[in-house]
């Protein structure tokens, strides 16, 4: 069973985001605080969750949180400023999105930068241990997904609608035959398969 909470404050807000190890397109965040008095059983990890259970609990969140946000930082900037800065950056706007201003935050992982004057804890596996948290894991995760599919429409070669962007045999094996498309990660790409190939664009 995860924790509601971690702090004693009553709008504490969870936060965590999709897409920091794919090779191409945004990375997502969310931000979300619960309401303790309407309780949305069976959150947990958004990758622990079947696809279906994923879509049913976002219903859930998106209806009986007291507020929540999503934000995306596209693959330009994340060249720009990279990945981590661009997760952070993504989990920022998210926050600034909410309708309610959090009195504490609990972020997914290790590394997160002070978001004005509010004190915030990182917390590793956190999506697994605190509500808010796999709530903002669910809503990050889905969005991103959706978004996916829908460019996938102009880039059928990548199946992005199943891969998701990600580092799959087949996704690297379409690369290596049909190049980067203007939405990939070219750093990242280029790092991941360590320059051993003549990477051109498809746009």
């Amino acid at each position: 069973m995860l924790k509601q909470n971690y702090s004693d404050y009553k709008l504490e807000c969870g936060v965590d985001e999709a897409g920091r190890g794919s090779l191409a397109c945004p990375v997502y965040a969310a931000a979300v605080i619960l309401s303790a008095n309407n309780i949305i059983e069976g959150l947990d990890d958004s990758k622990k969750l079947s696809e279906k259970k994923r879509y049913l609990l976002r219903d859930e969140i998106l209806e009986k949180s007291l507020a929540w946000a999503v934000a995306s930082v596209d693959n330009e900037e994340i060249e720009r400023i990279n990945i981590l800065n661009a997760s952070i950056k993504a989990m920022h706007l998210a926050i600034d999105k909410l309708s309610l201003k959090p009195q504490y935050i609990i972020v997914d992982g290790n590394k997160f930068l002070k978001y004005q004057d509010i004190p915030h804890k990182t917390i590793v596996k956190g999506d697994s241990k605190y509500m808010s948290i796999a709530a903002a894991s669910i809503l990050a995760k889905t969005f991103r997904d959706e978004y996916m599919t829908k460019v996938s429409k102009d880039f059928p070669q990548y199946n992005w609608a199943k891969n998701k962007g990600y580092a799959t045999k087949e996704h690297r094996e379409m690369v290596m035959k049909y190049g980067l498309t203007n939405l990939h990660r070219r750093k990242f790409c280029r790092f991941y398969f360590e320059n051993k190939i003549n990477f051109h664009s498809k746009h």
